[in-house]
């Protein structure tokens, strides 16, 4: 259940109310141990129903076989057991929780590898695959190779599957359409670029490439088609798969650099699998608003159902918000945060969270040094907004964009509005 934090509400007055200790509430909720309350703020409430003491000597493995609850069930109802926390004797377990999800819906995210181990092992038993960003490629076919061997290894020891995205990025770490063009537009580039990638994808086991080319000059449209579609057959050959990211379009015949080249039912029938990257409209040097308000993400949605079959289709999800200074100037950008970083940030400040009903997520304002500031992040309420779109809409699943921030939050809540994978670990 979801809990919103009225004005005098104590964390120890709340675990006595729901009965559960203060750590749990805590730690299903990312907050810090001296971490005050926030009126308005989300809490997300899981009591279990059924619980393990654990005994000296006792190992997960020896409990998951005792109790007939998996492994990974395990890691999901116990979050802090998979960052590496230790079982003590006279721990107690959650073996099942009230009112858990019953729709399913595979959940992947997008991980660098840089993201913090902890942060990374949070995430991983909730998730079905992990995108491993990201690969680049050279004018002479070579490949930009990230350092993905630990990503490959902590998704291995989760049973998860591991997409590689490669994207047209240039030395500077910008989307390159002149990049993209040369690739497009010169068929040995193409072979050599798409024989290193399976290659490398067969080589460390990667069941899938995930294309992520953005701001595609228009005139190459027919172009990129042309190139997604060998590298769909050349994948297919070898048993792997093709998933396309794509621009969050409302019609056929949007315009803007950003839109035109992503031909949703042409890639939609290319592709194994899209994914739909639904936030930034509130963006770093745009106006403060909702980063991915509902309203517009259900019109991408319902856009790409008229294109694309739903099964293929994946709902993107941000894991960060924006802290905006006022009054609003296109030229100052605004700062990336976590969302368990803005309810850190509101409890410090001494702000107020309100939820916009319409938007779907969650903002506050607050003045330091005389300077306005206006936050917008994700929250438990937000992401249940989100995820019930995906099952309601009958999607393929969704994904994180991205893991590199925590958000205890979040995973306890997916698994009160889905059925979770079991998986191996």
């Amino acid at each position: 259940m979801l809990y919103t934090v009225q004005p005098g509400d104590q964390l120890s007055a709340l675990a006595r109310r729901f009965g559960l200790s203060q750590e749990r509430l805590r730690s299903d909720n990312g907050l810090a141990g001296d971490q005050p309350l926030v009126p308005g703020q989300a809490l997300v409430i899981l009591r279990p129903t059924r619980v393990h003491q654990v005994k000296a000597g006792e190992t997960l493995w020896g409990i998951a076989r005792e109790t007939g609850v998996p492994l990974r069930r395990l890691l999901q109802y116990n979050p802090t057991l998979a960052q590496g926390h230790p079982l003590q004797p006279g721990d107690l377990l959650a073996l099942a929780l009230e009112g858990e999800g019953n729709g399913t819906l595979p959940m992947g995210g997008y991980a660098y590898p840089h993201t913090a181990r902890g942060t990374l092992r949070q995430a991983l038993p909730f998730l079905t695959d992990l995108s491993v960003f990201a690969y680049g490629f050279r004018e002479d076919g070579t490949l930009v190779v990230p350092e993905d061997s630990g990503l490959l290894e902590e998704a291995a020891r989760f049973g998860l599957g591991t997409m590689l995205v490669l994207t047209s990025m240039d030395d500077s770490g910008s989307f390159s359409s002149q990049r993209a063009a040369r690739l497009f537009r010169d068929p040995a580039l193409q072979e050599r670029v798409l024989g290193a990638l399976v290659d490398t994808m067969l080589e460390k086991g990667y069941r899938g490439l995930d294309v992520d080319f953005e701001y595609i000059d228009p005139a190459d449209r027919g172009a990129f088609l042309a190139f997604l579609g060998s590298a769909r057959d050349r994948l297919h050959q070898v048993g792997l798969s093709l998933h396309v990211d794509l621009a969050p379009k409302t019609s056929a015949d949007q315009t803007g650099q950003l839109y035109e080249a992503h031909d949703y039912h042409a890639i939609g029938a290319i592709a194994d699998r899209v994914l739909l990257m639904t936030y930034e409209w509130g963006y770093a040097y745009g106006p403060p608003m909702a980063v991915a308000p509902l309203p517009q993400v259900t019109q991408v949605v319902d856009y790409a159902l008229t294109e694309i079959p739903a099964g293929k289709i994946q709902l993107g999800i941000p894991n960060y918000g924006y802290d905006w200074t006022l009054p609003h100037d296109p030229s100052r950008r605004a700062v990336t945060l976590g969302n368990q970083e803005a309810v850190a940030l509101a409890a410090q400040v001494g702000a107020k969270i309100s939820f916009d009903q319409t938007a779907q997520a969650p903002a506050f304002s607050y003045v330091r040094e005389g300077v306005g500031h206006q936050v917008w992040f994700e929250d438990a309420r937000s992401i249940q907004a989100k995820l019930c779109l995906a099952l309601g809409r009958g999607l393929g699943g969704a994904a994180y964009w991205n893991l590199l921030r925590p958000f205890a939050q979040n995973w306890a809540e997916l698994g009160q509005v889905v059925r979770l994978p079991v998986g191996t670990v």
